[in-house]
């Protein structure tokens, strides 16, 4: 127990030892050799880019990996010790009663052909009717929904409480651990406190263990006890969290907290991580992390460092730990100055400009008297919690949704163009890379050979024409989804949530590389987000959206250092400590 301690420094009682944990798919090894260990009411945050194994890892500790994944080590929970290869018949009496895995999102974890109730109800074996109702009904009530939620279905409900009636499901078996994978990620800051405050204070109650698998770092500074930085499959770090992001001793993780968007300041250019994260498999006896490291020497290039403690509980995997700074020499802070642009410069006309528009839905209204408009080159974005009628506006200005009353202006024959949240989802599976571009310059009446030259433009080379959506990483699809939007040549790109599903080095990139198209091409962007940091980072002025309405406008530094309005200074509240 080198690492679990109670808050008088004594051993605390496990919850949770996993050893040596290996996943191995069709073309190699996934996971390779993980160790952990959770106490009885501790949170241990699991961090790291995309393709670094955290959600391989979720769903081998709770016997969920995808057909052709094997998994292979040791778990102990409440003292029983079992194999992970999740074929052992002691095992099936653990997942979902002693270990549970709270999925990403509610909206595709939930069916939506089954009401609430009887989802809660799906684990509950061996009780009467009865007995199976009353426990959904208090589950419900542990998440602060009411009775009434168990007959509804999940399409009915807002983001939020959809994700109360999955942590309803995941606890209604009262599990020694719970394994959060990305539980957040999709929800407004607001929303995300309110879910993660839930959590805290079910764990409290119960004593429980909490595995917080996120690509945040701002959730992970302000809710973890404990943290483990994953790379390529193997532990980087891992120690006390707020030792580790602190004080990071790993390279890895120091350059992970350099791309991390701050909110007290905008930079010229947010840091990145050069490349991307390589498969286990390609890796080899080596250090992962040195094809992308400034400090790699032969060292590094010939041998796999061991995980070595440098200090009680502090473990890293790195032969040059410690030396490095986390302050990046190309960080350089934007100082103060007035907005770029108040509204339109003098005989300039808007690329967009919006009056009174109105939309309803029933008897929802989702936009009420919104008035707006972007200059040339500028930057806007609209922030908001989920539900305040962001996404409704963005697909009004793109043609997608008609308003009821208003206008929507814009000064250009370009149709404006959209870049959505999910670049998984966002790109046809069955076509090539160059299908998807021909098609959106076809339509714009370009010429196909103009694909080599849209992916220049996004930074991919023109050997990437060949591949299929699923050979590429979510930056990649992203940037592809931003080639085929600027294949029609808008004056207007609108982003709805365009890097709320990408880890924070490949954000920083897709951010960068938003702002480059911005300077290059005079692009004008309406940028929708419910992530203040990112909004800082991204924009020249910003719009707050409550219940339909704005409730406030004016240059992004000024609102966010100095919100005017209470309901602004809700949502910087909100905002995960450290940021």
């Amino acid at each position: 127990m080198s690492g679990v301690r109670t808050t008088t420094g004594e051993p605390a009682k496990l919850a949770l030892s996993v050893t040596g944990l290996r996943v191995t798919g069709p073309a190699g090894p996934i996971v390779g050799g993980l160790s952990l260990e959770v106490g009885c009411g501790e949170t241990v945050a699991v961090v790291g880019e995309s393709g670094s194994g955290k959600s391989v890892t979720a769903r081998a500790l709770t016997g969920l990996l995808p057909t052709g994944l094997t998994a292979a080590g040791t778990m102990t929970i409440g003292g029983d010790t079992l194999p992970l290869d999740g074929g052992h018949r002691a095992w099936r009496g653990v997942r979902g009663s002693r270990i549970t895995l709270l999925p990403q999102d509610p909206f595709t974890s939930l069916s939506p052909r089954h009401r609430c109730g009887d989802q809660i109800a799906m684990s509950l074996r061996g009780l009467s009717k009865a007995a199976r109702k009353a426990a959904v009904l208090a589950s419900l009530d542990e998440v602060g929904l009411p009775g009434r939620v168990a007959g509804q279905y999940p399409f009915q409900l807002s983001g939020g409480m959809r994700q109360r009636v999955a942590i309803a499901a995941a606890l209604v078996t009262k599990p020694d651990v719970l394994v959060a994978d990305e539980a957040t990620t999709a929800l407004d800051v607001t929303t995300q406190r309110e879910v993660l405050d839930l959590l805290a204070g079910l764990q409290r109650e119960r004593n429980m263990g909490l595995i917080l698998v996120t690509h945040d770092l701002g959730v992970a500074r302000g809710r973890a006890d404990r943290i483990t930085v994953l790379y390529a499959g193997r532990v980087a770090e891992q120690g006390d969290a707020a030792e580790v992001l602190a004080a990071p001793a790993h390279p890895y993780t120091g350059r992970l907290l350099d791309c991390d968007p701050p909110l007290d300041v905008t930079l010229d250019r947010l840091p990145t991580i050069p490349g991307s994260v390589p498969r286990l498999a390609q890796v080899g006896d080596a250090c992962t992390f040195a094809p992308r490291c400034a400090l790699a020497t032969d060292e590094c290039r010939s041998a796999a460092p061991a995980l070595a403690e440098i200090s009680p509980g502090h473990r890293v995997a790195c032969v040059h730990a410690g030396q490095f700074t986390t302050d990046d020499p190309e960080r350089v802070v934007v100082p103060p100055a007035a907005p770029a642009f108040a509204s339109a410069p003098a005989g300039l006309e808007p690329v967009l400009c919006i009056s009174g528009l109105r939309k309803s839905f029933g008897s929802h209204v989702a936009l009420d008297g919104i008035d707006l408009d972007i200059a040339p080159g500028e930057s806007v974005a609209v922030v908001g919690e989920s539900g305040s009628g962001k996404t409704t506006l963005a697909r009004i200005v793109v043609g997608l949704e008609v308003a009821d009353e208003g206008t929507v202006r814009t000064g250009t024959s370009r149709p404006p163009q959209i870049v959505f949240q999910d670049p998984y989802s966002a790109l046809n599976p069955s076509l090539s890379v160059s299908s998807s571009l021909r098609d959106a310059l076809r339509a714009g009446g370009r010429s196909k050979s103009e694909v080599p030259a849209l992916l220049e433009m996004v930074g991919l080379p023109a050997a990437y024409a060949r591949r299929r959506p699923r050979a590429l990483s979510g930056g990649e699809r992203q940037r592809v989804a931003i080639a085929r939007a600027l294949a029609a040549r808008p004056d207007l790109l609108v982003c709805d949530e365009a890097v709320s599903a990408l880890d924070v080095s490949v954000q920083a990139q897709i951010l960068n590389l938003i702002a480059e198209l911005r300077a290059s091409l005079g692009l004008s962007v309406l940028f929708i987000s419910h992530d203040l940091a990112v909004v800082r980072q991204a924009s020249q002025r910003v719009y707050v959206l409550y219940q339909g309405r704005i409730a406030e406008q004016g240059h992004t530094g000024e609102v966010l250092s100095a919100p005017a309005r209470d309901y602004t200074r809700r949502l910087m509240a909100s905002v995960p400590a450290g940021r």
